[in-house]
């Protein structure tokens, strides 16, 4: 995997302005009458019937916009002719806004002046015809003082009689107070125009003076038009008084969207600075007012500037962070002198300044002793990145105009967006955007629409289009737009484009989105309004930071209002998508193919069918159809969208309880990283080096100062790299992470949910390892039968899955290797399981539905020949009988003598192209006993008994024929363990006497009975009243006769005993091995309540999982055990317990011992044994292979004859050789699967999937290593992950390999490495007066309270089902004072492990055992007292522990 980048904060520095060369911009077109050049600086009112005349300068308002007179009392009697008058001029601040005061009603505003006089020193009020109507006067608010050349004021006033059919003009403001209050005469109302009136300017198109670095990036070169919109309006050269004050930086965002829909964001701010005159033209100086008109003299008092802009370009919205970066640097442009140049600043922040991480959340950046910024990580959010502010929209337009916008966006209207404030259009056009969620516009967006692209207003495609005001006093818009004034909250239609009334929206989800706004408006009003008073210096910051707070929250409600609406709106769109199930045709991706349009629209109610006519219609939809359809980078998002729309219920009046979204914490934590600023260099002999950078104006950059970043490692404090494309969906989206976290604190408290959560995560866990596993596969689509094998199985065993990640998976994978028909297979296990596929995988099945190739449709020659071939053989199949019969008769056997005819050959179907003949034996999969960890290999008779068992979980791979069977030899079960049967096929499959039950005329397993007093007494007990013919004697022939005569010393046939309550009912031993209970070699068959299995290993005769094949020895053998010591109180904690005490939460690494509930780390204790080197030939034994089991006599006379002193112990008559090979023990933590998977999932991510594949996943990575390796054995899911240690440090290379190795697996119950001062366990100490050598050494001397007599009567107890009295003996017997003080085992341990050695695993019921012990726990809960069996460690695994053994199943061996 090749590195990425991290995420860089800022892409471009960029400095526009009037460049050489820039054109014109108004000469192109043709502009509207000239513009006022001066604003409104006074009003008055004036009464002609009194005599009054318009005053000097003033200019008054005779009639309406259409030309009607007005008359401001043309309604009363008597009236006298009041009229308005204004005056333009420089000479006082403008007007800024007006109004109309009712006296007696309304209270005067702050800042408002009353207009209650004439000029000529007469009442003003409008209402003074009559003396019984309300007093009505004007009202004006002028601008602060010195006044500005770019002080916005009112420009223009205007009345209008809305019974005439007049309206508000466009860009007007209207004061919504009738000036006639009178019963008579028609309604006038007052309107005003704020604008920036200016004068002698010259605009021109904006370029590029300078940026940095001057080199474009490969993955963003940056854009042509920067520089237009750094400068929306144009670079502009002005003539200003002398004096005027300059104007303060205008800080503006755009928008830059790419081909692929990628947003860049800009953050600029505009700034005045002198021009030098010298550079004009004299046509450029008239038009200036530089020179005058008749003798071109120049004209004094005039100065002249321009207008640049610096801008930075970044894919993330931090506006409030570059606008203090911006500000820094204009400010540092414009004082001085200064030691450091400006160049120092720019590439200190673009080079030094990380992104923020999860790990370092808060970027604290010190541009100098006087400024500084922090940069916070973005909050985490499922929805798209955007720089909108809902908070800005309902502030500029209010509720009502949001929803009339939002009908408008989604019926893809024509939208122009016009304010004043450059800043407000960015927001408010995100905010557009962003309301629509989960649809995309699809159409020309420019939230800052610079002059030299307003052509784009004509074109003939719906848009949104924010633009600056000032626009409409040079140029004519077009007629059919949507005009949206964000300065006088209005909205204006043209007759040409009538909106959709917000009564067509669905009523119920309108009315309480409309609720949810004006909540949050009066909410936003309050914080706005709320009265500052004084406090202390050190509460100004924390009130800051709580009313940021504040409003972050108001933003996320807002935002939650919206998109609570669109899940209504599109609520069960999901079961309208029409996946591709045959192969698609060429327009397979047109909308009418993709999603059922009649079948949605008949589905919603008819009063809203024109509304959904028109959005179905949409571009909107068909793009959200296609994104839904097939992958694509929005499947997180729509995935969340989806989990809406399961949320919300359409038919409340109100928002539900269980918020949509939730706002994370963007600082994720407390940690900051400091940016200190520029380094100052050094001066001579150490003093201060003197400033010499100083500006008249904002500097070109020069290279030469920018420097190169100061320190390389910054790049590791940004965000991690982003997932690797080589691994197939491996990771979870951050929805499906939240409910699978939801869905596991659920099931915590259900002891049956939780393990089947643990074993969700286990099989998530195998399919995120299935990419790794496919790749290595020789023949992929039998890998991918496998794996849809496994669907199958976990649907049929009622596997919780916590995501659809298995499926997802498996469906890329058919794509990825060409398998579209399995895909489809996929999806309809999915539907099957009640899962509906959300918008991630169903974007997966389509993307492999459409783009893998299909099979032809047509039947080729091939396939005929082969139905021909069946036919012809089937014919020959029917013909055999007849053939027979004929032979019969001509043999003339009488009809009573014929032998029953010989069964014939099944006819099977060939299904394959391997050209194997009907009549050859099919080689069936071997499958693994559902429900059972282990199940021993059977004959066919024996399988045949049985009947047709459990369906099992996890098909293996089919094997060929096993070889003819031999004896196991004495590495089978030298070590004596309970079941020393490992997980390998190195024996190849191998006949019922190797999985340890003994088949007729078979070996049995390599184990040494005990002593000949126990296996007797023994025997009498677990003798069965009709037992079968035993393994040593040659089935009887037709005749009746047996083989051989019956053997002096076997022990004669007693009553069946009630130890048969414990015993498998379909498997009753076959052998007398097994009926002594010697059999321990076997493996543990968990099949019943208590060790079912969804997914088990396999028996010793299946094929082994390690990727070798063949009978050789194996070159590495591995075992494995997650038996924990408790740190507080020293007991063993084992595997079901373990699991049992894992909690929910994911990134926990802790369980709790179930005696003390301390919380501690569990290890997976691992011991690596190298057993390439070639051992030493041992001494020849009593026989070539030694006795089997079935020769009864022959192994009582070797378990009784005493060892001589220096001479090796015998196991099972082989004498038993001191290992030559290399041995390594290592631990690691045991992990609960979920923090497992979100370790997994973090190292795809990161490194990609290719590391699994590696050997340095095991050197790297041990502790995900071990916990997968486990997990994976336990389940028996195949994966290459064992021949991953021949390459790593735990297996040095053999010098002389003669073959490649192979690696055995062996997964332990109990402990790996025994505490050699502690004694033995009981089923340790049984097999040591049995004379078997145990597995783990050295371990200590038994205590003499645990005598041989002591062990038979706790197995007469419980065989007898009295298992109460084995209990009160162990009791009776530990408070001996020989007794170990403390046992390490509890109670329940000690019986069921000295249990399953005495009468073999395969032969115990441990769910029975579980229901004995409980019962009789109970019955000795008075005599004690529970709390007395509680810290004698009596009682019995928990609710949780025993589910978890029995979806898991227990480890193979102990």
């Amino acid at each position: 995997m090749s590195d990425e980048k991290p995420p860089q904060l800022v892409d471009y520095f960029v400095v526009a302005g009037l460049a050489e060369g820039s054109r014109a911009l108004e000469e192109e077109q043709q502009p509207r009458p000239a513009r006022p050049g001066e604003p409104i600086t006074d009003v008055a009112v004036i009464i002609r019937s009194q005599g009054e005349e318009v005053p000097q300068g003033f200019t008054c308002i005779e009639t309406s916009t259409s030309g009607h007179p007005v008359d401001l009392n043309a309604g009363l009697l008597n009236n006298p002719q009041m009229f308005l008058c204004y005056k333009r001029g420089r000479d006082k601040p403008p007007l800024i806004e007006l109004g109309v005061h009712y006296e007696g009603k309304d209270r005067p505003k702050p800042g408002y002046q009353i207009l209650d006089t004439t000029p000529y020193s007469r009442s003003a009020n409008l209402a003074s015809g009559s003396p019984g109507h309300q007093r009505t006067f004007l009202t004006f608010r002028r601008a602060a003082e010195p006044p500005g050349h770019h002080t916005l004021g009112v420009t223009d006033i205007c009345l209008v009689m809305p019974s005439k059919g007049e309206s508000t003009p466009h860009t007007f403001c209207r004061v919504d107070k009738n000036l006639n209050t009178s019963m008579w005469g028609p309604a006038l109302f007052l309107c005003y125009k704020i604008a920036v009136a200016k004068d002698n300017t010259l605009v021109y198109e904006a370029g590029l003076l300078s940026r940095y670095p001057e080199q474009d990036s490969e993955s963003f070169p940056l854009p042509e038009s920067v520089p237009v919109f750094c400068l929306p309006m144009g670079a502009t050269i002005e003539s200003w008084p002398v004096g005027t004050k300059y104007p303060l930086p205008v800080f503006s965002t755009f928008v830059l969207t790419g081909a692929s829909g990628d947003k860049v964001y800009g953050a600029a701010i505009q700034f005045h600075e002198a021009f030098p005159r010298e550079r004009l033209s004299e046509a450029q100086a008239l038009r200036l007012g530089l020179l005058s008109v008749v003798d071109r003299r120049p004209v004094p008092g005039r100065s002249l500037h321009t207008r640049k802009s610096i801008c930075v370009l970044s894919h993330w919205p931090f506006f409030d962070v570059f606008r203090k970066f911006l500000m820094f640097i204009y400010r540092y442009s414009i004082s001085g002198p200064h030691v450091l140049p400006l160049e120092t600043h720019i590439s200190h922040f673009m080079h030094n300044v990380p992104f923020p991480s999860p790990q370092r959340p808060r970027i604290l950046v010190q541009m100098s002793p006087y400024d500084s910024l922090l940069l916070c990580r973005p909050v985490s959010s499922p929805l798209p990145l955007s720089g909108a502010s809902f908070l800005t929209l309902l502030q500029n337009l209010g509720p009502d105009n949001a929803v009339a916008l939002l009908v408008a966006v989604l019926t893809e209207q024509k939208l122009l967006i016009h304010s004043l404030r450059p800043d407000v259009l960015t927001s408010v056009g995100e905010a557009l955007v962003a309301m629509i969620f989960p649809l995309r516009w699809q159409c020309p967006y420019i939230p800052l629409c610079p002059l030299a692209l307003a052509d784009v207003l004509c074109a003939p495609v719906p848009f949104i289009v924010g633009i600056h005001s000032s626009y409409f006093d040079l140029y004519e818009p077009p007629r059919d737009v949507i005009f949206v004034d964000l300065d006088t909250n209005t909205i204006f239609q043209s007759e040409e484009r009538k909106l959709l009334s917000p009564r067509a929206l669905p009523r119920r989800p309108c009315k309480v989105l409309l609720a949810s706004l004006h909540s949050l408006s009066q909410q936003l009003d309050e914080l706005l309004s709320a009265p500052g008073e004084e406090e202390p210096p050190e509460l100004v910051l924390s009130d800051a930071e709580a009313a940021g707070a504040r409003r972050a929250q108001l933003e996320l409600e807002a935002r939650a209002a919206f998109l609570r609406f669109m899940a209504c709106a599109l609520r069960g769109y999901r079961s309208f998508l029409r996946p591709i199930a045959p192969a698609p045709a060429p327009a397979g991706r047109d909308a009418g193919s993709l999603f059922a349009l009649q079948g949605f629209l008949r589905s919603r109610e008819r009063a809203y069918q024109r509304f959904y006519g028109q959005l179905l219609r949409t571009q909107l939809f068909t793009q959200f159809i296609e994104d839904c359809s097939f992958a694509s980078d929005r499947e997180p998002c729509l995935e969340f969208f989806d989990t809406c729309v399961d949320k919300v219920q359409v038919d409340l009046e109100k928002p539900e309880d269980t918020p949509l979204m939730e706002l994370d914490d963007p600082r994720g934590g407390e940690h900051t990283v400091f940016i200190t600023p520029p380094e100052q260099p050094a001066g001579p002999d150490g003093a201060e080096p003197p400033a010499r950078y100083r500006y008249d104006g904002f500097p070109t950059l020069r290279p030469e100062l920018l420097e190169p970043p100061r320190d390389p490692l910054v790049a590791q404090l940004c965000q991690a790299r982003s997932s690797a494309p080589s691994s197939p969906a491996p990771r979870r989206t951050k929805q499906e992470m939240k409910v699978a976290q939801r869905v596991a604190q659920k099931s915590s408290a259900v002891p049956e949910l939780w393990a089947r959560c643990l074993l969700g995560h286990c099989y998530g866990l195998w399919f995120l390892y299935l990419p790794t596993q496919v790749r290595a596969a020789p023949a992929k689509l039998r890998a991918l039968q496998l794996a849809y094998d496994v669907l199958r199985k976990m649907e049929q065993h009622k596997v919780v899955l916590p995501d659809e990640v298995c499926y997802r998976i498996l469906m890329q994978l058919c794509g990825q290797y060409g398998e579209p028909v399995l895909s489809v297979r996929v999806l309809l296990e999915m539907k099957r399981a009640g899962i509906v596929p959300n918008t991630v995988t169903y974007g997966y099945y389509n993307k492999a539905v459409l783009e893998s190739k299909w099979p032809a449709g047509t039947q080729g020659g091939r396939l005929r020949w082969a139905k021909l071939r069946n036919v012809v053989l089937g014919a020959a199949q029917f013909r055999q009988p007849l053939r027979q019969r004929q032979r019969q008769r001509a043999a003339g056997d009488p009809p009573g003598d014929r032998a029953p005819p010989a069964p014939r050959p099944p006819l099977h179907r060939q299904t394959t192209w391997a050209g194997r003949s009907l009549r050859d034996p099919v080689p069936a999969p071997r499958l693994v006993k559902s429900g059972s960890l282990s199940f021993p290999a059977r004959t066919e008779a024996g399988a045949a008994r049985e009947g047709p068992g459990e369906p099992p979980l996890l098909p293996v791979t089919p094997t060929p024929p096993p070889p003819p069977h031999r004896p196991r030899g004495p590495p089978g079960s030298a070590d004596g363990s309970l079941s020393d049967i490992a997980t390998d096929d190195s024996g190849g499959d191998e006949g019922p006497g190797a999985g340890g039950s003994g088949g007729a005329g078979g070996g049995g397993p390599g184990g040494v009975t005990p002593r000949r007093g126990l296996a007797a007494k023994l025997q009498q007990l677990l003798s069965p009243g009709k037992r079968p013919p035993r393994p040593s004697e040659p089935p009887r022939e037709p005749g009746g006769r047996r083989g051989s005569e019956h053997r002096d010393g076997d022990p004669p046939t007693s009553r069946r005993s009630p130890a048969g309550t414990l015993l498998r009912p379909r498997e009753r031993p076959e052998s007398t091995a097994s009926e002594s209970s010697v059999s321990l070699g076997s493996e543990l068959d968990l099949s019943d309540a208590s060790g079912g299995s969804s997914g088990a290993p396999k028996a010793s005769g299946e094929p082994c999982t390690d990727g070798g094949a063949g009978t050789e020895p194996p070159g590495l053998e591995v075992l494995l055990s997650s038996c924990s010591r408790c740190p507080g109180c020293a007991a063993l904690v084992f595997d079901e317990e373990l699991m049992a005490g894992w909690t929910s939460d994911d990134s926990n690494l802790n369980t709790s011992c179930p005696f003390c509930s301390r919380s501690f780390v569990p290890f997976l204790s691992i011991e690596i044994r190298d057993l390439r080197r070639p051992p030493s030939p041992p001494p020849v034994p009593p026989s070539p292979q030694g006795p089997v089991l079935s020769d009864r006599r022959r192994c009582l006379e070797l378990d009784g004859t005493p060892e001589t002193p220096g001479t090796p112990g015998l196991c099972n008559g082989c004498a038993e050789t001191p290992p030559s090979w290399r041995r390594e023990r290592v631990a690691f933590a045991y992990l609960s699967p979920l923090v497992l998977r979100k370790e997994l999932e973090s190292l795809v991510e990161n490194e990609g999937g290719e590391l699994l594949a590696r050997p340095e996943l095991v050197d790297k990575h041990p502790i995900i290593y071990w916990n997968l390796l486990w997990f994976f054995q336990r389940l028996a899911l195949p994966s290459q992950l064992p021949l991953l240690l021949l390459g790593s440090q735990h297996a040095p290379p053999d010098p002389q390999p003669p073959e490649p190795s192979r690696v055995r697996v062996r997964l332990l119950w109990d402990v790996l490495s025994p505490d050699p001062e502690s004694c033995p366990p009981l089923y340790v100490i049984w097999r040591l007066h049995s004379n078997i050598p145990p597995r783990l050494h050295p371990w200590g001397p038994p205590a003499p309270p645990f005598s041989l007599p002591f062990l038979e009567a706790l197995l007469s107890h419980v065989g007898l089902n009295e298992v109460h009295k084995a209990i009160g003996l162990f009791l009776e017997t530990l408070a001996d004072p020989k007794a170990p003080r403390t046992l390490h085992r509890s109670i329940y341990r000690e019986l069921l492990f000295l249990t399953l050695a005495a009468l073999g695993r395969e032969h115990t019921d441990i769910a029975a055992f579980d229901r004995r012990y409980r019962s009789a726990l109970a019955k000795l809960g008075g005599a004690p007292g529970r709390d007395e069996l509680r810290r004698r460690r009596a009682q019995p695994p928990s609710a949780r522990a025993s589910e978890c053994r029995r979806c898991f199943g227990a480890p193979p061996e102990c």
